[in-house]
């Protein structure tokens, strides 16, 4: 039914908007490169924040953004519009994301907590936002990817199970898995660090 709206957990998806991506996507299938163009303009905020989760390096998180356009242009093809186009979106940039934290953990470069002056000693003093975001991505990225994945989809990006299983081909009850696992781990890492009354989404 035209204007009707579909609810999709984090954002409000307007028929309207799919059927422009429709028929932008067409346009591009069809030679239009400045359909395209259109495409990267509409998703490239959502796109950039998924990113962000994946490197708060502005560089590396731009390099990211380009690269997940880059490979759904290419893939352009197999795009079945099954869902909305930025979910299909999102796959493609969660899987970009994925592959860089592999790379970049065969270099294992990883953060101390010792780098954000935090005064532990300080019991009664919130962290400020943007710190602890930091802090999190650091005991994040003592975690296997897999399981860093999981906690960054789950807890930052508002994704279902079923979402997370659908973007990277587990699943469900692998996702779960992990999940508790993920958990586990990190809350003993945040106990160890004495960061866990400051940190309380993993308790």
């Amino acid at each position: 039914m035209a204007g009707s709206v579909y609810k999709y957990r984090t954002a409000t998806y307007n028929s309207s908007v799919e059927n422009t991506d429709r028929d932008d996507i067409q346009a591009v299938l069809n030679g239009d490169t400045a359909a395209f163009e259109r495409l990267v303009l509409r998703y490239q905020r959502q796109i950039t924040r998924l990113m962000w989760r994946f490197s708060r390096d502005s560089f590396v998180c731009q390099r990211l953004v380009q690269d997940t356009f880059v490979e759904a242009f290419i893939s352009l093809k197999t795009y079945k519009a099954k869902a909305p186009f930025l979910h299909w979106l999102k796959k493609i940039g969660t899987r970009t994301g994925y592959r860089y934290w592999k790379e970049r953990d065969k270099q294992k470069q990883f953060l101390s907590l010792e780098d954000f002056d935090f005064a532990q000693k300080d019991k009664d003093r919130d962290i400020a936002p943007e710190k602890a975001a930091n802090i999190l991505h650091t005991l994040l990225d003592r975690l296997p990817i897999t399981d860093k994945l999981v906690l960054t989809l789950m807890y930052f990006e508002d994704c279902s199970v079923k979402e997370i299983a659908q973007r990277m081909g587990w699943t469900a009850a692998a996702v779960k898995m992990r999940a508790l696992r993920a958990r586990k781990k990190i809350k003993k890492i945040a106990e160890k660090e004495n960061l866990l009354e400051k940190l309380e989404w993993i308790r």
